[in-house]
């Protein structure tokens, strides 16, 4: 997903298809196994580079069953600073996700997992609603490894990511998705290094596997004093444009 996450994960992450925040899962008619491997460009999440705007591999292992329950994990290769040789995310997830009608709904809980160079791991509660091509959910902080950052003990609740997702089939298999987020609190600046809140927007389209988004935020550039351009690697106030492909395998006899 822009490293994408796994597909029932991709259309709020990166939202729409693109980024990390959480769309409703598959329904599916029999218990299933799946797995996946992705390569991009980039690995956006929430409209913010986690590899210094270097390419991305990951891949995850889905479970999914037809009483809406599913579980799976996840994982990436991310990079926080310019010297970070080689760092993980590695995501275990699980929840419950049906359909009524036209209406779809998705409740679960994530959890982050990566190597001391991040210096967090946290959970987030997540729900989500669909109506025919529409879904609005929310991510809320549940929990954070206090231990593994000294002085800075989150507790629930502190951090929010709303957004709102628009999916269509243009022809042709051709996927369309529209996204539109919004982080806040105090978490935020200290695991993204973000002062404040933000929205990120991203438009996507997607064939047989392979992706293409355009994604930004409303951030500006940190500047010094005197009001210039502070070097910015991570580029938070530009626009991006992210290539991939996902290769699904199915594992299920």
């Amino acid at each position: 997903m822009t490293a994408f996450k796994p597909s029932f994960l991709a259309a709020g992450l990166a939202t729409g298809l693109a980024t990390l925040a959480i769309a409703a899962a598959p329904v599916v008619h029999a218990s299933e196994w799946s797995a996946n491997v992705s390569a991009h460009n980039n690995y956006i999440w929430r409209g913010l580079t986690q590899t210094q705007n270097e390419a991305a591999i990951s891949g995850g292992i889905d479970f999914a069953d037809d009483s809406g329950f599913y579980a799976g994990t996840w994982i990436s290769n991310v990079s926080y600073a310019p010297d970070d040789v080689f760092s993980y995310e590695h995501d275990l997830y699980a929840g419950f996700a049906g359909e009524a009608g036209d209406f779809s709904y998705d409740v679960g809980y994530l959890y982050y997992n990566y190597d001391d160079e991040a210096e967090f791991d946290f959970g987030e509660i997540y729900g989500s609603v669909g109506y025919q091509g529409f879904t609005f959910g929310l991510n809320l902080l549940a929990n954070t490894e206090a231990d593994e950052a000294p002085g800075q003990d989150f507790g629930f609740g502190e951090a929010i990511y709303l957004y709102a997702d628009y999916g269509i089939e243009i022809g042709d298999g051709v996927e369309l998705g529209v996204h539109v987020g919004y982080h806040d609190g105090d978490f935020n600046e200290a695991f993204n290094g973000v002062a404040g809140d933000y929205f990120d927007f991203n438009v996507s389209i997607a064939k047989a596997g392979f992706s293409l988004m355009v994604s930004t935020t409303d951030l500006d550039n940190a500047q010094d004093a005197a009001g210039n351009n502070l070097p910015d690697p991570l580029d938070n106030d530009e626009i991006k444009f992210v290539i991939g492909y996902t290769y699904e395998i199915g594992l299920s006899k």
